[in-house]
C-alpha cells in the first residue's frame, strides 16, 4: 500500500450537557426522559502504518442542516465532507479508512464516484447478506508467522473478491478479507474483517489488512490526543451561542496540526519535545514562560 495515501475518518463528541445548549446542538433522549445536548465532529486525518504521527485535515461538524427534518448524523457529515473535498483528493490516489458505520452502499458508491478507494471495517452483524455468501466456500487463506520479541504469533488471512454488500439486485460488489491473530496456545488476540474495492490476492491481503487496521490511529493519535493530552477538546473553554463551540474545537484541531508539522519538520521543536516528551508538560512550561515574559516587559 505504499502507492496510496491513507485517510482515516471518524466521528467524536466534544461537548455534552443536560442544561447548556444552543441551536446547533444535537440531542438524545435518555431513559430517564431527560434531554441530553451534545456537539460532535468528523475528524479526518492522514495516517500511515508504523508511524505515530497523524496529520489532521479539515473537520466536518455534525449540526442540524437547513431544510432537513432528520437530525444530522456522522454518516451524513461524512458524505458532506466527501462532496466538498473529494475532487481534490482524487488526484492523490487516496484510500479512505473507516469503521463499520461507513461500510454501507451509499457511502461506498460516493467514494467510488469521487475516484477514492476504501478499506472499511465490515462486521457480520451489520452485513448478514455478505457473510451468507462466505458460507460453505473454501476461502483463499494465507498464514504468516511473526515474532513479537517474546512469542511467535500466527496471522491467518482469509479473503474473497466480488461479494455483495447488501441484499438487492443493485448491490455493490466488494472484496472481503479477514485477519485472525493467535498465540501458540491457540488464544485469539485480535480478529477483524474489512470490505474494500482493492482487488485482493495472496500477495497483497496482508498489506490491505495492515492499512485497514491503521484506522484506529484517528481515535488514538488524534481524538484521544485532543481530549486527554492537553488540548482540552471536550472542555474547550466555552459553549456560547451559534458557532462558538465549533470555532474553539477547530482551533484545537488546528493547533494539533501545527504541532505535528513542527515535530516533523522543525529541529528546535524536536529538541524541546525530546526534553519535554509529554504534551501537557510542554504546554504548561510554554504557558509559564509566556506569562513571565509578558510580566517582565511590564516592569
Amino acid at each position: 500500500m505504499a502507492d496510496t495515501l491513507l485517510i482515516a475518518i471518524d466521528g467524536t463528541q466534544y461537548f455534552s450537557s443536560s442544561q447548556i445548549h444552543c441551536s446547533n446542538c444535537s440531542t438524545r433522549r435518555l431513559k430517564s426522559g431527560e434531554t441530553h445536548f451534545f456537539h460532535s465532529v468528523i475528524t479526518p486525518v492522514i495516517v500511515a502504518p508504523r508511524h505515530s504521527h497523524v496529520i489532521p485535515l479539515v473537520p466536518e461538524f455534525i449540526v442540524p442542516q437547513d431544510g432537513h427534518d432528520k437530525q444530522d448524523c456522522e454518516n451524513a457529515a461524512a458524505k458532506r465532507w466527501l462532496a466538498q473535498h473529494g475532487s481534490r483528493l482524487s488526484a492523490l490516489n487516496v484510500t479512505v479508512l473507516g469503521d463499520d458505520l461507513y461500510c454501507h452502499q451509499p457511502l461506498c458508491q460516493q467514494f467510488l464516484a469521487q475516484q477514492l478507494d476504501f478499506i472499511l471495517v465490515c462486521r457480520p452483524e451489520s452485513h448478514t447478506t455478505l457473510y451468507e455468501h462466505l458460507e460453505g466456500i473454501d476461502l483463499p487463506t494465507v498464514t504468516v508467522k511473526r515474532w513479537t520479541g517474546k512469542i511467535e504469533e500466527t496471522y491467518t488471512y482469509r479473503y474473497l473478491n466480488g461479494v455483495p454488500l447488501k441484499d438487492s439486485e443493485d448491490a455493490l460488489l466488494v472484496n472481503w478479507c479477514e485477519v485472525t491473530v493467535t498465540r501458540p496456545d491457540g488464544k485469539v488476540t485480535y480478529q477483524n474483517s474489512f470490505a474494500t474495492n482493492h482487488l485482493l490476492s495472496h500477495e497483497n491481503v496482508a498489506d490491505i489488512v495492515l492499512a485497514g487496521r491503521t484506522r484506529w490511529k484517528v481515535e488514538n493519535e488524534n481524538n484521544n490526543t485532543l481530549k486527554t493530552k492537553g488540548y482540552n477538546l471536550e472542555h474547550n473553554f466555552g459553549h456560547g451561542k451559534g458557532h462558538l463551540s465549533s470555532l474553539l474545537a477547530t482551533l484545537n484541531i488546528l493547533s494539533l496540526l501545527f504541532h505535528t508539522l513542527l515535530e516533523l519538520l522543525d529541529q528546535k521543536y524536536k529538541l524541546l519535545r525530546s526534553h519535554l516528551p509529554t504534551r501537557k508538560t510542554f504546554f504548561d512550561d510554554l504557558r509559564a514562560l509566556t506569562r513571565y515574559r509578558i510580566h517582565l516587559r511590564s516592569f
